[in-house]
């Protein structure tokens, strides 16, 4: 009987936890446990369901033509912010004052983070001057689309990852179809 009451509390527990939801914080220190065993880096993406900007992102890095590259480099993590009021409670807990502590909260979605597997940040989104650093705001490229963004996010992806000369060719030739369909 004690082991069924204690069976039955720690369902309690778990589902009270599952219940809990997670803060983007804790989201991105679990992604890097996850990068660690992995050997990957972390690609962390703030969205929201109504950014069309977001869902080129996605499918621009998902497109099979660079997909294996992304998802063999990197440990992605999506967080939903900027949701609009009917859809409030999809927000990550906590990710609105992550983008306000990296100059990233009036920059525009899609913004997105790189960090190593000891949750430091390598990269993110935001074009800055040469030798500016990340403690200063940019502007943020989003979903990659001229050729200035395309090649930032090249050079950010070439110091993140093992990227080839063959995969450089795929993702640039992927996201410039983004430029074609931003009308």
């Amino acid at each position: 009987m004690k082991s069924f009451v204690s069976v039955v509390a720690l369902m309690l527990l778990f589902s009270f936890c599952d219940a809990q939801q997670l803060t983007a914080n804790e989201i991105i220190k679990q992604s890097c446990v996850d990068a660690g065993r992995q050997h990957k880096n972390v690609f962390v993406i703030f969205h929201a369901s109504w950014c069309g900007w977001c869902r080129k992102m996605d499918s621009s890095i998902n497109d099979a033509s660079c997909k294996k590259y992304f998802h063999d480099n990197y440990v992605f993590t999506h967080l939903t912010v900027f949701e609009t009021e009917d859809k409030a409670s999809l927000n990550t807990p906590g990710g609105k004052e992550f983008l306000t502590a990296h100059h990233a909260a009036d920059q525009g979605i899609p913004a997105w983070f790189i960090f190593d597997k000891d949750g430091n940040l390598l990269a993110d989104s935001q074009l800055r001057k040469p030798g500016e650093s990340t403690d200063s705001e940019g502007s943020n490229v989003g979903c990659p689309a001229n050729e200035t963004e395309i090649d930032y996010f090249i050079n950010v992806l070439k110091k993140t990852s093992k990227m080839t000369n063959k995969d450089i060719v795929a993702v640039k030739t992927r996201f410039a179809k983004n430029a074609v369909t931003a009308h």
